[in-house]
């Protein structure tokens, strides 16, 4: 069974598919048509509903932290312990004044930011997450932010983005949300503690461990479980490919797998905790690293998604990888028998292949200190700024001494079956001196270490000429050079590509 709260009414639910996401839930077993889905990949936004969690604040006390998430993707079995808030409970009442409506939703309607109405749920919820964590106007630049995963067909985007300002205009409302959140906490049935909250369906069932322990041994039990973090990408699967498995094991609630460590500059990130929750201490120490991240999904699937299950699916276009794989990060595949730790470049074998294990899963990955004369450098290269797949990612670090290229690691995504190491491009880059005609040199090695293949996004001689580019790009970045005239007309396309916003 597992437990929760919406708005303000307690669940409990044990009976159900395994496979069926919270979105489907509020529409066909509550009746809540408040959520709208319009794309169910977590592209659009309209399914858009906080997540209330309790955390434990820098004094040790518990409070309730709100973010927004596509309940499109979000797996019903992940809600255990959770408070669930949809669109209808933001103001009560079926008829309420202009004056009744919360400052999101009265700003909303001031500006005129609402057409058709469809995606207009889903905005409201994103609005309120940045109302209720912001106490005063955050600015321009966190609304855009926070409004990155909902798209408007109709309305267009700047009488949105005044709505946000005006709604601090009004008089401060506070959320009732935590104080309901905690008399669901205090109350919530503790008598199967010791037992893993589930869900069945006939033979078809949900595990939700709550600890490593409960995790390996789920796992051991069922070898082929399909395993599911924040569901970014699985629950894709079941959307679209109409995927029905009969085992599936969340890791997003085994504790020892949602920590973050840092010990003095190694990061020790858990296979199951979201972006938004590690990224602020990657950043400290990898800012480059922002290029990345804060364009990976929007701000709903930062909130969700892990590096464990970006990692875990494998993807040829996973962004993670090429940072890690470059960073020389390694992870550690946690089973009954114990822990083994690994590159995570030795992690893929080929397309959708890995070394894991049957029994395995992911449970840490650890990025090292960063040394001092480290220069990274990450680009992506995608048709959208934000919630896009990458065409082509290159991470490229190198360690200088003197002037001279000590240490060079350069990782890509987008040209080829796995996320990879240009091992000849980096063979060029070794021992050579920190210039820009080193760079230009080096990314003639393109074509010995990647024969990427042509597809929608773009083609095979596209990717291999803007591969070139970006390490040209690179080099002057490195070396403080100015562009040649002669390359003057590549570098703009690439920042124009890069810096493509919608």
């Amino acid at each position: 069974m597992i437990q929760f709260l919406l708005n303000d009414t307690p669940i409990e639910v044990e009976e159900c598919s395994p496979s069926l996401t919270i979105l489907d839930w509020l529409r066909t077993k509550k009746g809540k048509m408040g959520t709208k889905e319009g794309c169910a990949t977590g592209d659009c936004g309209a399914c858009t509903i906080l997540v209330g969690e309790e955390k434990t604040n820098l004094n040790g006390n518990p409070v309730w932290h709100y973010q927004t998430m596509n309940s499109c993707l979000l797996l019903l079995g992940n809600a255990h312990a959770k408070h669930i808030v949809t669109v209808e409970a933001v103001t009560a009442g079926l008829y309420p004044t202009l004056n009744d409506l919360h400052p999101v939703q009265r700003a909303l309607v001031e500006c005129h930011g609402s057409q058709c109405g469809f995606c207009t749920p889903g905005i409201i919820m994103s609005m309120l997450a940045l109302y209720i964590n912001n106490p005063s106007y955050p600015g321009k630049k966190a609304a855009i932010h926070a409004l990155g995963g909902n798209l408007c067909r109709c309305t267009g985007y700047s009488p949105i983005l005044l709505a946000v300002e005006k709604a601090y205009s009004y008089e401060r409302k506070n959320e009732p949300y935590s104080a309901l959140a905690a008399q669901f906490k205090a109350s919530l049935n503790t008598q199967y503690d010791d037992d893993v909250p589930f869900l069945k369906n006939g033979p078809r069932k949900f595990y939700l461990p709550q600890n490593a322990k409960q995790l390996v041994e789920l796992k051991a039990l069922y070898p082929q479980a399909h395993l599911v973090a924040g569901g970014t990408d699985f629950a894709i699967e079941l959307n679209q490919n109409m995927l029905l498995p009969d085992v599936i094991i969340s890791l997003s609630q085994a504790k020892e797998l949602c920590t973050l460590s840092d010990n003095n500059g190694e990061l020790h990130i858990g296979a199951a905790l979201p972006y938004s929750q590690f990224v602020d201490a990657f950043y400290t120490y990898y800012p480059e690293s922002k290029e990345l991240f804060e364009r990976l999904g929007s701000n709903q699937v930062r909130n969700s998604g892990t590096l464990g299950g970006s990692i875990g699916n494998a993807s040829p276009i996973g962004d993670p990888a090429p940072l890690l794989i470059a960073l020389n990060a390694t992870m550690d595949l946690l089973s009954a028998a114990g822990t083994r730790t690994i590159n995570v470049a030795d992690y893929f074998i080929d397309y959708k292949k890995t070394v894991i294990k049957s029994d395995e899963v992911i449970s840490k990955i650890t990025v090292p200190n960063r040394p001092d004369s480290l220069k990274l450098a990450c680009h992506k290269i995608s048709k959208r700024f934000e919630d896009d797949i990458s065409t082509v990612c290159l991470v490229l670090a190198i360690e200088q001494t003197q002037g001279v290229i000590s240490n060079a690691r350069c990782a890509m995504g987008g040209m080829a079956a796995i996320p990879k190491r240009a091992a000849h491009i980096e063979q060029k880059l070794n021992t050579q001196p920190l210039e820009v005609s080193t760079f230009i040199d080096a990314a003639n090695g393109i074509n010995d270490d990647f024969a990427p293949m042509s597809d929608v996004r773009s083609s095979a001689h596209y990717r291999t000429t803007v591969s070139k580019n970006l390490l040209q790009r690179i080099g002057i970045e490195f070396c403080g050079a100015q562009p040649s005239s002669n390359n003057n007309n590549n570098n703009i396309a690439i920042t124009r590509i890069s810096h493509a916003s919608l």
